[in-house]
């Protein structure tokens, strides 16, 4: 499981979006940029098809995972 309370470029409200982690600032779940990446998007599609993620959002949060899955267990 990734420890997404350290990635800056996410948060999470309970109150919104049934308090998935989300990108920064917006209502997009970061779930959805995996989805739409295991479904043959590339990023640039994925950021045309939700407005308001940034590339370094993106980049934040596929860093982050590196680093996650990488880490001593």
């Amino acid at each position: 499981m990734i420890d997404w309370s350290s990635c800056p470029a996410v948060e999470r409200d309970p109150e919104r979006v049934s308090g998935a982690w989300v990108f920064r600032g917006t209502r997009i779940p970061v779930a959805a940029l995996f989805e739409n990446l295991e479904d043959g998007a590339s990023v640039l599609q994925f950021m045309e098809w939700f407005p308001g993620v940034t590339m370094e959002q993106v980049r934040a949060v596929l860093d982050h995972v590196a680093r996650s899955a990488l880490a001593p267990a």
